[in-house]
């Protein structure tokens, strides 16, 4: 944005009044752009008020002309769209620090409806990223459901969802589980709610679950889980036009939004559902049902959330993309700094209506390190959310693979794919060398340290070889087809959905 002010006449008194301000200090512009959650536009105008008193003061002391401009960005507006869940933090924290204006971008930050029409906006370009499910970008660009290039460059959080059941599934499941000290020893298989599947399958009642997404991290959990414990999640079909992803299941899953997950527990629609934060601890608060077991427990320090953009959109504004993912690595640096005083604050901003709008003391009741299971049963949980430590801002390709190893497991990839396939799509879709030409400029500005981040001359975007799963099934990125191999329940090499 160009502002040029010139000497004359023309200038008149609106010359005088910015002097007036200027020379008195009658206005503090930092506060201004800062408070009430001041509108991007707002914000925006009162930046340019500002260049334009201080090129006023350069004008009137003998400057001629003088031109300020935000340099090298392609857009300065933007909007960015989420899903009311504690884990959109890192966008709401570099809106509320300053962190985008900072790198001159005006964000202003929209709540969605669900994930098809958070992505649906992303793609038709109403919204110029978003808080985005690990395997949404995945998802788009191998064509399972809307068919588009989407890339991620910046991972928002590790683990932050569990799985809850009603209170009746609980009591009957917690009769099958070992206790210590009058408390059920975690973590919660899945073992120990097979009984109660089967007596539901045996009495012809179809035996209900909830997740948020075909290609969700917590359709993929609850299925992980499930499968781990001897009950089939079902297959998906899409060659053969299915989609329900039932076909030969022992528990039937079907999408409920986030939001809506506890009052659909309530009614009885579904008996059990996987979601991320606050809607599980908003089960217990309500005495509607018990978390059994957090995803951390599933498998530890999985990637979660993405921030996610259009393929076309990165190539177009590559400058104002690498300003974005800077703004939202500072954002997870503060969410993970300053130990619970950072969290608390955090909590109380995501509590307000525009951002998750649940109870503050529904959101801290897992983003301050503790996690509560059954009522009264709160335990600690210190990396249940996870924004920065662990480097778990970094898009590494080995998770992008583990996706995409589970789309193919149950049937969203219907046939065989060789490894190469896998490591391909990874690295069309997940993009560290944007995340580290963003980190880069951190370190060169003084805003981070090199140790904050992966090696960036080593890195090759594999983690080593994971082994904290709850089946105790190693995971290695760089072989998914042998890994496929491990598990009883699933598609693997040629099997195909009949």
């Amino acid at each position: 944005m160009a502002l040029i002010l010139q000497a004359g006449s023309a200038c008149g008194m609106g010359v005088f009044f910015v002097q007036k301000i200027y020379n008195k200090q009658e206005i503090s512009m930092n506060y201004l752009m800062t408070s009430d959650r001041a509108s991007a536009p707002r914000r925006r105008f009162l930046k340019n008020l500002a260049a334009g008193i201080a090129a006023s003061a350069l004008l009137l002391s003998g400057g001629v002309s003088v031109q300020a401009e935000t340099e090298g960005l392609e857009k300065e507006d933007l909007k960015f769209g989420f899903i009311k869940l504690t884990d959109m933090a890192p966008l709401a924290i570099a809106y509320e620090k300053g962190y985008f204006e900072d790198e001159g971008l005006y964000v202003t930050l929209e709540a969605q409806a669900n994930w098809k029409v958070l992505l649906d906006r992303v793609i038709d370009g109403e919204l110029d990223g978003a808080h985005m499910l690990a395997g949404q970008p995945l998802g788009a660009t191998i064509g399972f459901g809307t068919k588009a290039d989407v890339i991620t460059a910046f991972s928002m959080d590790l683990n932050g969802n569990g799985i809850t059941v009603s209170n009746s599934i609980w009591k009957q499941m917690k009769a099958n589980i070992p206790h210590e000290d009058g408390k059920p020893v975690h973590p919660i298989k899945a073992d120990y709610l097979k009984p109660v599947v089967d007596k539901y399958k045996d009495e012809g009642k179809p035996f209900k679950m909830g997740m948020v997404f075909p290609v969700s991290t917590h359709n993929y959990e609850l299925r992980y889980w499930l499968a781990a414990g001897g009950i089939h999640p079902g297959y998906y079909a899409p060659h053969k036009g299915d989609t329900s992803g039932t076909i030969d299941a022992d528990a039937l899953l079907s999408v409920t939004p986030p939001p809506q997950m506890p009052a659909t527990l309530e009614a009885g629609t579904i008996y059990g559902y996987c979601v991320g934060e606050p809607w599980n601890q908003q089960a217990v608060f309500k005495g509607i049902g018990v978390p059994v077991i957090t995803d951390y427990e599933i498998w530890k320090d999985n990637p979660e959330k993405v921030f996610g953009v259009s393929s076309a959109w990165a190539e177009k504004y590559p400058n104002t993309h690498k300003g974005v993912i800077k703004a939202l690595i500072r954002a997870a640096m503060w969410l993970d700094q300053g130990g619970l005083e950072n969290r608390k604050e955090a909590s109380k901003i995501m509590s307000r209506p525009e951002y998750v709008g649940a109870d503050y003391e529904v959101i801290a009741n897992s983003m301050t390190g503790t996690f509560e299971y059954e009522k009264g049963d709160k335990r600690s949980l210190p990396d249940f959310n996870v924004f920065f430590r662990y480097n778990a801002t970094y898009p590494y390709y080995s998770d992008a693979i583990w996706y995409l190893t589970q789309m193919r497991r149950w049937g969203q990839i219907a046939e065989y794919k060789p490894d190469d396939w896998y490591k391909s799509m990874a690295k069309k879709v997940y993009r560290p060398d944007i995340y580290a030409a963003a980190a880069k400029e951190l370190i060169a500005e003084g805003k981070a340290k090199a140790s904050d981040f992966p090696d960036f001359d080593k890195e090759t975007g594999f983690r080593p070889p994971q082994t904290e799963f709850i089946d105790n099934v190693a995971y290695d990125g760089t072989r998914p087809n042998d890994y496929l191999k491990k598990f009883n329940i699933g598609l693997k090499e040629k099997d195909v959905v009949k």
